[in-house]
């Protein structure tokens, strides 16, 4: 983080009161962790639902904190300890205002990805291609709301050439406020699906939530949109803006010709890759495809950008252990990427041998959640499954349908118990899908085997 803004300029970036400070001393950096702040960097409080950040004021301060940015009439342990203070009215709003500043200092083309499935690994897939054409900054790990949005774009330096930044949602109003701190030159949607419906309610909002990202895209930027999700599609009449969609069908501008390797046709050019991909990680390669088209890049570095793209951990990461190929996918976990684990588990059981499914519960789908793990249960004997392990108050609805059926299996509300099975399960070797919301721990599961 280089931010050289004195702290004079701070001051009326936020619209607080400075106190205790030599207006001439630079902000080179700050950090919202007392725990890890640096010598001489400033300590922003942030007051969070778990902990209040105005506590650690004086161990920010002994730490070697230079300013102490905290709420109105609440920074007395930093004049205490010798420290400036920069009194602000609300310290969420005045680190989102100081990382707008931030952004608009620079020439940077950036590209912002939202939607409820696919966003962090069409995220890294457009890194991989943007760092082919100049040095790009990102999203660093699942720093993708209101907090971890603005700590990631303050981390724009000036060689920076591209930036490409995730945005999450679980409420109405989230993605707009977030999107307007990126101001991106490029949006990218990814799909619409059932994900932390408790919050949402209902499939409308969470089109209207993902679509506030319109609001923020810059003059001439551009939209892009899955054209395979029904939902999206709306997009072609209902937005009139610069616009490149993406999917398997044929009126869509970047078009899918293959996944094993991945293919795609825009404007009768076909881009070749020499990376394989499952059919929902397929349409996430052609969202930052078109990404990059939209961004300016070449075909060259479009083409080989993909081609070296590395999936991030635990989506689909594949182990060997106690004779068996573990598949984990255990990030986080909703209706639809549970539903495209399964139907990867079930075609690779053709060919490599006996396979289970161990499973948790697919947390925040609130007053349906009972239907969507139902709808679990009916996919598992769909796809011929035979053998599976299910973890998890929720997942108990899947475990009701699968009763009395074909398939063999075990449910336990509580993950623990299910340790003896699995480890006799192992013995049989073939592949164990592992999946479940991030809530569930399943590493700890996965460890224990």
């Amino acid at each position: 983080m280089k931010l050289n803004i004195s702290y004079e300029s701070l001051s009326k970036i936020l619209d607080g009161k400075l106190t205790a400070a030599n207006n001439s001393d630079v902000l080179n950096s700050l950090s919202i962790d007392s725990r890890t702040i640096k010598e001489g960097e400033g300590y922003l409080v942030i007051k969070g639902q778990k902990h209040d950040g105005h506590k650690f004021i004086k161990a920010a301060a002994e730490k070697g904190a230079s300013i102490i940015i905290a709420e109105e009439g609440r920074g007395e342990d930093a004049l205490k300890a010798g420290v400036a203070l920069l009194e602000v009215k609300d310290t969420l709003k005045a680190l989102q205002k100081l990382a707008l500043h931030h952004r608009l200092k620079h020439n940077i083309k950036i590209a912002a990805v939202t939607g409820s499935n696919g966003k962090s690994t069409t995220k890294q897939m457009l890194l991989s291609i943007c760092a082919r054409a100049g040095k790009t900054c990102n999203t660093k790990g699942n720093f993708n709301n209101q907090i971890g949005v603005p700590l990631s774009i303050l981390e724009i330096n000036e060689d920076d050439k591209y930036g490409v930044f995730e945005l999450g949602a679980s409420h109405k109003g989230d993605i707009d406020e977030i999107a307007s701190i990126v101001r991106p030159d490029v949006a990218i949607i990814t799909n619409i699906s059932p994900a932390h419906l408790e919050f949402f309610g209902d499939m409308e909002t969470i089109y209207q939530t993902k679509t506030e990202i319109i609001k923020s895209i810059n003059s001439y930027g551009t939209l892009i949109y899955n054209n395979d999700d029904a939902m999206l599609r709306r997009l072609k009449t209902e937005y009139d803006g610069r616009t490149l969609s993406f999917g398997f069908s044929e009126d869509s501008d970047i078009k899918i010709k293959g996944v094993a390797p991945f293919v795609f046709d825009y404007r009768e050019a076909l881009f070749k890759s020499d990376i394989t991909l499952e059919r929902h990680n397929a349409l996430n390669a052609a969202a930052a495809c078109a990404g990059a088209i939209a961004l300016g890049l070449f075909k060259d570095q479009i083409e080989k950008g993909i081609s070296l793209y590395e999936p991030m951990p635990l989506r689909l990461e594949e182990h060997e252990k106690n004779g068996s190929t573990f598949i984990l996918d255990y990030y986080n976990a909703n209706p639809a990427s549970m539903s495209n684990a399964l139907e990867i588990l079930a075609r690779r059981a053709e060919k490599e041998g006996p396979a289970a499914a161990v499973l948790g519960d697919m947390l925040e789908l609130g007053a349906q959640s009972t239907r969507y793990h139902r709808e679990i249960g009916e996919k598992i004997k769909a796809l011929g499954i035979k053998e599976v392990y299910l973890a998890g108050k929720e997942m108990k609805a899947a475990y009701e349908v699968l009763q009395g059926g074909a398939v063999k299996a075990e449910y336990a509300e509580n993950k623990e118990a299910l340790i003896p099975a699995l480890r006799e399960r192992c013995k049989k070797g073939g592949l164990i899908l592992m999946k479940a919301s991030r809530g569930l721990n399943f590493e700890d599961l996965y460890n224990n085997l």
